[in-house]
């Protein structure tokens, strides 16, 4: 697709991914809000509750409190913005923070995928080598692979970021560019631009596939050897008390990928655009959402401090 001359690197962009919806947009206001709401209700509590526990203060929670201060920065880069959106009848982004958000939004999601896979070593070493958890899971350890997943997602956004900056989007006669989404995702930026987009797409598909592709093989070799391990425990006491503590996390990590390969890793699709959306809404708003509630439903020790939280809330008063 050729530039016009009217083609800017600097448009304004419109975000109409639910200006067709079929509901309407107070009802979807609400909704959001609500998901909103929940979400960071959920991540400060738990957050909070590993905080001041100290029965909580063991890797595993170290890394889950650090998840649910990812999940809430994921949610705040998009729905905010949402609900401002769906109560305006000029949905409108600048480039500037359209890119800013683009920025935030996956060095948020990168660590966030980076961090999923850093939990599944830290089930493997649980499970696999219980004698050599504490001395190799340590607090510091789990500090410097936090901090290394956020250098990586930032240099890996930083490079998408860069290759988003030489193109051209062509607007209408007002120089407004629409994209059918409610962020600025990078599918819906790529389809409207009228630039060569080769060098993104292959920059998504090499490297991001590659960063895909790391994880991906940390979480599915490491639950590999969880699987052999469990299948030679004697009991079946003991095989059911170490697939519980793989539950939430296996959970997470299918919500989470399945999303993701199916957004990013599809080919491109004018066809897919509605699928696409519905697919980033389980990302940036259900799987944040789910996190602090998988993990307290299904998880004893939560569930334990939050009544101990709350017995003792009712003591001083």
């Amino acid at each position: 697709m050729g530039c016009t001359p009217n083609a800017s690197h600097s448009p304004v962009f419109l975000l109409l991914g639910f200006s067709k919806a079929r509901v309407s947009a107070s009802l979807l206001f609400f909704l959001f809000l609500a998901i909103y709401l929940v979400t960071i209700i959920g991540n400060v509590t738990l957050v909070l509750l590993i905080s001041r526990d100290s029965r909580l203060h063991s890797p595993m929670y170290y890394l889950l409190r650090g998840l649910s201060m990812i999940d809430m920065g994921l949610s705040t880069v998009t729905l905010p913005q949402l609900l401002i959106h769906l109560v305006s009848n000029y949905p409108a982004i600048s480039a500037a923070r359209c890119l800013a958000q683009f920025f935030f939004f996956y060095a948020f999601g990168v660590t966030d995928t980076l961090v999923i896979s850093i939990m599944a070593l830290d089930r493997y070493m649980t499970i696999c080598n219980p004698l050599r958890y504490h001395s190799v899971m340590n607090r510091q350890l789990c500090a410097f692979l936090l901090a290394l997943s956020w250098v990586v997602s930032i240099v890996h956004t930083m490079l998408h970021v860069g290759l988003l900056l030489p193109l051209y989007w062509a607007g209408d006669a007002e120089g407004n560019v629409k994209l059918p989404h409610f962020f600025c995702d990078h599918r819906p930026l790529l389809r409207a631009s009228c630039s060569d987009i080769h060098s993104n797409e292959l920059a998504i598909f090499l490297e991001g596939g590659f960063l895909m592709l790391g994880p991906c093989a940390l979480i599915v070799l490491s639950y590999a050897c969880i699987g052999a391990t469990i299948l030679r425990l004697p009991s079946a006491a003991g095989r059911h008390r170490a697939v519980s503590t793989c539950g939430s996390h296996l959970t997470i990590v299918g919500f989470l990928y399945g999303t993701i390969i199916w957004v990013y890793f599809q080919p491109p699709s004018q066809d897919s655009q509605e699928q696409d959306m519905a697919a980033a809404v389980m990302y940036t708003a259900i799987t944040p959402l789910a996190n602090p509630f998988v993990y307290s439903l299904r998880n004893k020790d939560v569930k334990n401090a939050l009544h101990r939280l709350l017995g003792r809330g009712r003591e001083d008063s």
